[in-house]
């Protein structure tokens, strides 16, 4: 009967106390339009933007001066409106949100002088807004079942692999330049990490951290990981294989490869 997998009331009950830290990926899968987002205090309108999101309580950020912070302190304990906007798959107009909430604190964003940080409390959650939590919560579940799954088999990185991929054949690890240094991807998975790069590359010693960009078409996946193996080759290539950490950008990618691996048959029919 209804099209969502659960309804508000089992979405509240599962995931209430839960919290959505507002990443890139997160905003752009919860389809938040960051144009479209407004902190409304008397007269006052306050663009805004995520921080972390809750079924209760939510956290944004926005430009204020010192000054400014000190002058909205006056409204702690207030109500407040909160405007914001999603786009929903199947929707050709927005989805709007008008929240009565109560402004519980205001603090300056750590090391960053000029933004603060507005806490709030919803009077009342509406019931298509927790459906859209509990539906990203629910999709994140899945990702971490992934992530152990995925891992029984590693993609070959080959130039058809990367077209099924959306893979743009560009990757880069950090290495204390501002562009890093460029790897190529020989295998992946879930879990792992194996690269190769130029001669001259330093060996790292297993256990280091690794952070690394990968360039999709979908996303620009920032993953990090430990170092498990590297090896200097004859000609003076470094292998490394490292052991990733759980990236749900990386791990919706390889889903969406195996699907299009297993439909390649029928879409060549």
């Amino acid at each position: 009967m209804a099209n969502a997998p659960m309804g508000a009331a089992q979405y509240f009950a599962r995931f209430s106390e839960q919290k959505i830290v507002c990443s890139q990926y997160v905003l752009t899968k919860l389809g938040v339009d960051r144009s479209r987002c407004f902190l409304k205090i008397e007269d006052y309108m306050i663009v805004c933007i995520p921080f972390q999101f809750g079924f209760k309580r939510s956290l944004f950020i926005a430009s204020l001066s010192k000054q400014e912070q000190v002058f909205f302190q006056k409204y702690v304990n207030s109500i407040v409106n909160l405007s914001i906007s999603f786009l929903q798959p199947g929707r050709t107009e927005p989805l709007n949100f008008f929240i009565r909430c109560t402004l519980v604190q205001i603090g300056q964003m750590k090391d960053r002088e000029n933004v603060g940080l507005f806490v709030i409390d919803y009077k009342t959650t509406p019931d298509e807004l927790v459906r859209i939590f509990g539906g990203f919560l629910e999709f994140q579940d899945k990702l971490h079942f992934q992530y152990d799954d995925y891992a029984k088999t590693a993609i070959r990185m080959t130039p058809e692999a990367a077209k099924i991929m959306g893979y743009n054949l560009f990757a880069t690890i950090v290495d204390g330049t501002p562009d890093g240094r460029r790897i190529q991807v020989v295998n992946i998975h879930s879990k792992m990490l194996e690269h190769l790069e130029a001669a001259g590359a330093p060996v790292r010693l297993p256990g280091t951290a690794a952070h690394y960009q990968l360039f999709f078409k979908k996303y620009r996946v920032t993953a990090t990981g430990t170092v498990e193996t590297a090896v200097q080759l004859p000609q003076g290539i470094v292998r490394t294989v490292s052991t990733m950490n759980f990236s749900p950008e990386l791990i919706e990618l390889i889903d969406e490869y195996w699907l299009n691996v297993h439909n390649l048959p029928q879409q060549e029919i």
